[in-house]
């Protein structure tokens, strides 16, 4: 029997089937969806992965990884119909070594984001992968959804972070792709297969990660904008004069702000809400601060910033930052919402605004834009509340044609409906509509291919 072979691979410790052990770990993160399964088992090397897996392929039976299961579409809950095996990956969390002269760690799937970043600043080095949820995000998880975060804008994504990976395949085969090369033109790039694939494909189980220098103290900064086209052009002059010295760059809606200030205590706005948008920025210039300060002047005087404050210390920073992560938190008390995980480009970003807001105007006067997000990438949640003392499951039901609408608007501008959220089970219709047959096709060969039993998180993409 199946579950007797998983519980004598990974031990007495490595199993669950108890209700309450379970539960979390079978409701996705928004509460939108609640599956089931055979038996969750959490190996504790890759070694019991491959022979999970082997298993599971010899029985024909599905498998789901799962990391922190901070997933926002649904990509690690197993289906409701109790025949797929949960595979958590939570043990498998050393760091195997670290190599400051090389820039380099070997992390494995399991490793919370925040003990990597640690880590990394244990050996005067960081590694920049920066999410709301990095103190229970685990990298495999990050790495197989292509996280994006608050410091894309100059690191980039998760998949440009990574110099090789081990992943268990569809028949427990294990590839040893844990290089730590720059370059290296050998053949096809194995490692990218695998990145971004939300465990279609194959199981990560560890993964050798970039780092980079310390860049020491980061200056913040927090600045009122009269239009998101005043915020974009700030952009392109700070970049122009600080070069990849601009680490974040966010883009805040009075709207978010004004529900923070309403439901997150010990908050204080800068400049209250009274400005429609709001920057907040990081810059890796601690020890000339005013060379910032001069570009910020200079915004200010040709008319592109109302005011800027610069944060006095490492404490007044946090303190701006948590405004900002706290948004999502802030939403929730003002019922529901439909998110929308966007990306345009930077030069289209104050196009796609003016006419979404068209579009809301139209279709849900009633409605509340909530809007913010990594302006440096093009990246924007593009959320919208339901009026205030709406009923929350008749607004959801009627902002179908919105949402509708907003993606069609994304994909006119040459946008992308995800940007770093992936594509799980609640986007996989938006996938089949916004990518052409061709590339669908090609995804569908290469799961084909590498997973021909579909043991691996079917259901999830396609």
């Amino acid at each position: 029997m199946l579950t007797d072979k998983l519980k004598q691979i990974v031990g007495t410790t490595g199993w669950s089937t108890d209700p309450d052990t379970l539960a979390p770990h079978l409701l996705e993160r928004r509460g939108n969806l609640t599956g089931k399964t055979l038996i969750m088992v959490m190996p504790e090397t890759t070694e019991q992965v491959s022979r999970i897996v082997a298993a599971c392929a010899e029985s024909g039976t599905a498998l789901v990884p799962q990391g922190g299961n901070t997933s926002l579409c649904a990509g690690a809950i197993p289906d409701d119909s109790g025949k797929q095996v949960l595979l958590s990956l939570s043990r498998l969390s050393a760091i195997r070594s670290i190599d400051p002269d090389n820039f380099s760690i070997v992390v494995e799937a399991g490793c919370i984001l925040a003990n990597v970043q640690n880590a990394a600043m244990e050996v005067d080095r960081i590694f920049p992968l920066s999410l709301s949820a990095e103190g229970s995000c685990q990298i495999g998880g990050n790495l197989a959804t292509n996280a994006g975060g608050i410091n894309v804008l100059r690191y980039g994504t998760a998949r440009q972070q990574v110099l090789g990976l081990e992943v268990v395949l569809a028949d427990g085969t294990i590839w040893n792709g844990l290089r730590s090369l720059r370059k290296d033109t050998a053949g096809y790039d194995m490692k990218q297969v695998f990145l971004g694939s939300e465990g279609t494909l194959g199981i990560i189980t560890a993964a050798s990660l970039k780092l980079y220098p310390n860049p020491g103290n980061i200056t913040t900064a927090w600045v009122a904008m009269r239009s998101a086209q005043h915020a974009v052009q700030l952009l392109a002059s700070v970049r122009q004069q600080l070069s990849d010295q601009v680490m974040a760059f966010e883009l805040m809606s009075d709207r978010a702000l004004r529900f923070v200030r309403r439901h997150i205590s010990d908050v204080t706005l800068p400049f209250g809400d009274d400005y429609p948008w709001h920057v907040l920025l990081d810059v890796a210039i601690a020890e000339h601060q005013e060379l910032l300060e001069a570009v910020l002047g200079a915004a200010v005087e040709d008319g592109i910033a109302v005011d800027a404050i610069i944060a006095k210390s490492a404490q007044e920073a946090e303190k701006f930052w948590r405004i900002r992560h706290s948004i999502s938190e802030a939403q929730r008390p003002e019922g529901a919402n439909l998110k929308h995980d966007i990306a345009v480009p930077i030069c289209q970003i104050d196009t796609f605004l003016t006419r979404g807001q068209a579009l809301l105007e139209e279709i849900m006067p009633e409605a509340r834009l909530v809007a913010f997000g990594h302006v440096g990438d093009g990246n924007l949640h593009y959320n919208i509340a339901q009026p205030a003392g709406a009923n929350a499951a008749e607004f959801l039901a009627a902002g179908s044609g919105l949402s509708e609408a907003i993606y069609k608007l994304v994909d006119d501008l040459d946008g992308s409906f995800s940007a770093e959220h992936g594509v799980g089970v609640s986007k996989k219709a938006l996938l089949a509509q916004y990518r052409g047959s061709t590339e669908i096709e090609l995804m569908k060969t290469l799961k084909k291919a590498l997973d021909p039993q579909n043991i691996f998180n079917p259901g999830k993409v396609f």
